[in-house]
């Protein structure tokens, strides 16, 4: 994969609770260019020596840095650099972890299982979040609005104070007795409106 004329470049990124970066230096050694971040990002928008990083990076070249935490901050986010530096024909270096760089099979092994894991991580968060919508809706939270407005459930009771029976209240207002008796008690949707 290396070139004739490749670089070894560094990557260093320190958080805001170690603003140490002299360990990670130590572990990269000698390399020909190096990019080093000082900010806390979330956001790989906010790292910009890591933006620049990959606009400097040519084919040929290896990034070497000392952990995957370092690079990225979560799998998905380190499967799409190791991507984007792959099509730039960029090996990726881990001092730390060895297993995971990207000119060795085993490294594309790993990486390989780790997409699948990540996939298999972002599966589960949808299938979560469809299944607490499924629960919601059948808890009747996601229905729009309650059928009975303020003023009608007011006017139910007083109907059935005068001794009107229920389900005829319930009839004439084109609703269930369920959602009468749920109007009444302030239950459910009602629970606000009452």
């Amino acid at each position: 994969m290396a070139g004739h004329k490749g670089q070894v470049v560094g990557y260093v990124r320190v958080s805001a609770a170690d603003q140490n970066e002299a360990r990670q230096l130590e572990a990269l050694g000698a390399v020909d260019r190096l990019f080093s971040e000082k900010v806390s990002g979330k956001n790989r928008d906010d790292r910009v020596q890591l933006q620049q990083m990959l606009i400097y990076v040519r084919d040929g070249d290896t990034v070497r840095v000392k952990s995957p935490d370092r690079l990225a901050r979560s799998t998905t986010d380190l499967l799409a650099l190791v991507e984007e530096l792959k099509t730039k024909g960029v090996a990726l270096e881990f001092i730390d972890n060895p297993a995971l760089n990207t000119d060795t099979p085993q490294g594309e092994f790993m990486l390989t299982v780790l997409a699948a894991i990540a996939q298999l991580e972002r599966k589960t968060i949808r299938e979560r979040q469809a299944e607490g919508i499924v629960i919601a809706k059948r808890k009747g939270v996601y229905d729009r609005v309650p059928k009975l407005s303020a003023e009608q459930v007011e006017l139910a009771r007083e109907r059935i104070a005068e001794g009107v029976p229920k389900a005829k209240v319930a009839r004439d207002l084109d609703v269930s007795r369920q959602t009468l008796y749920a109007a009444l008690n302030g239950s459910g949707k009602y629970a606000e409106v009452s």
